[in-house]
């Protein structure tokens, strides 16, 4: 199956647990993306993509937080499930009503909200409220499209393991017997859309992260290459938990882009 791959023409790279747990960098890691940088552009032309489905902040926000933790990222180099979820909203010419953080909206902007036809769900905990989790059932009751940023179950803090969207999408299809439109990983369509305008094929990519079924999983079924980090939501025998197996598991992203440079190109 491997001698049927073609040349590495994209690193897909997952941001928080991966590169990142909130405003601490994970060790070594700009050094290795720096060097990996280095590399492709002066002897491979291979893509880099920060892919991630934060739904915490706005794009800007995000770039800022890595540019101040000293990661080289430029803007159009991220793609986030936000972006998708907007482009989902623009082609359904829908009104949400956004469970979303509010340093999520400005990637929102001229979005129409008012009297609202579908509930878009990202990671809001402000949000996930009695009355506020009530309104959507009832949208949702009344045929509005259930859409979820992303179904993570839970991801990792500085402070331990925290709750995701994922249970909270849950409960909303168990009220209402409905199924939620997924946008962010580990759906197929959020990896091919990542991969647009890099003229790579997915077997032509690799994908980095610490979630074994949403990043690694989700690549892996795209047609990719996935890559496991044993650093932030990690947790040992996470590697059992898809099938097939991670194509590699690795102690952190510096000992992932050693293996890239070393053995996939």
């Amino acid at each position: 199956r491997m001698a049927a791959r073609r040349a590495l023409k994209a690193v897909l790279v997952d941001l928080s647990g991966t590169l990142h747990i909130e405003d601490s960098a994970v060790p070594g890691a700009q050094e290795a993306l720096k060097r990996q940088a280095t590399f492709f552009y002066f002897l491979a032309p291979v893509t880099i993509r920060f892919v991630t489905n934060t739904t915490k902040e706005c794009k800007r926000d995000l770039l800022e937080r890595l540019t101040k933790l000293g990661f080289d990222i430029a803007e159009n180099e991220i793609f986030t499930s936000l972006t998708a979820a907007r482009n989902l909203l623009e082609q359904k010419q829908v009104r949400p009503l956004l469970l979303v953080d509010d340093k999520a909206l400005p990637d929102f902007t001229g979005i129409a909200t008012d009297d609202p036809n579908a509930v878009v769900v990202g990671l809001a905990p402000e949000r996930f409220h009695y009355e506020m989790m009530n309104r959507a059932f009832r949208l949702i009751l009344d045929g509005a499209p259930l859409i979820a940023i992303h179904k993570a179950r839970y991801f990792k803090k500085k402070d331990g393991l925290a709750l995701g969207p994922g249970p909270f999408v849950a409960g909303l299809e168990y009220a209402t017997d409905t199924k939620a439109t997924v946008v962010g990983k580990p759906e197929r369509t959020f990896f091919l859309e990542a991969l647009r305008g890099t003229d790579c094929a997915p077997e032509e990519a690799v994908m980095i992260g610490d979630d074994c079924r949403d990043d690694v999983g989700g690549a892996q079924n795209a047609g990719m290459r996935g890559i496991l980090v044993r650093t932030g939501k990690y947790r040992p025998a996470d590697e059992d938990k898809i099938n097939p197996a991670p194509y590699l598991t690795c102690e952190n992203f510096p000992e992932a882009v050693e293996h890239i440079l070393k053995h996939l190109l």
